[in-house]
């Protein structure tokens, strides 16, 4: 997974819990309390997924609170930062969650070792979209707090709603 990933949930955890929760994390994720990850790096997904653990374990959360804390956080404050072009022109969470297969299938053409998510979208009915969410990671639970996190940004009021292991359901309103 790349670095902008844990560098996010750092600042997150920072901002929010203080900087000794993030330092507990590190250390029950097996990692020195003084570790930074770049915007760049490769990190180990064993890693990665063992300091999302870590993370639901000091802070004494469910991996669902976490997606929403970890989406809304990425979505509202981090990414608007580093990825500004990515939400140039867009005008609703329909619109923006319609465009995510498509930067991740440029961010694997300019990103080295990136692996992010697939996505797939099938209409239920005029308001109700299916999105399909396709990664060996299994973080579908992430994939529904930044679905939320999008409807934040853009104050759409989204109802979802994880339907298995691979889709997730969005009513807009």
């Amino acid at each position: 997974m790349k670095g902008v990933i844990l560098k996010c949930i750092a600042e997150l955890v920072e901002s929010k819990f203080g900087r000794d929760k993030w330092e507990a994390i590190l250390e029950q994720t097996g990692l020195p309390k003084d570790t930074t990850f770049l915007i760049g790096d490769t990190v180990d997904d064993g890693k990665t997924m063992k300091a999302v653990e870590s993370l639901c374990n000091v802070l004494d959360l469910n991996l669902q609170q976490v997606g929403d804390a970890f989406g809304e956080y990425w979505m509202c404050e981090f990414a608007p930062r580093l990825y500004k072009g990515h939400y140039k022109g867009i005008n609703s969470a329909k619109e923006f969650l319609l465009k995510m297969d498509d930067v991740h299938t440029q961010t694997t053409k300019t990103i080295a070792d990136a692996k992010p998510p697939e996505f797939t979208y099938k209409w239920k009915d005029d308001n109700t979209l299916i999105m399909g969410y396709k990664s060996h990671r299994g973080l579908i639970d992430i994939m529904v707090g930044l679905i939320r996190g999008v409807g934040k940004y853009y104050k759409d009021d989204l109802e979802v709603t994880k339907i298995s292991d691979k889709e997730v359901e969005i009513k807009f309103k």
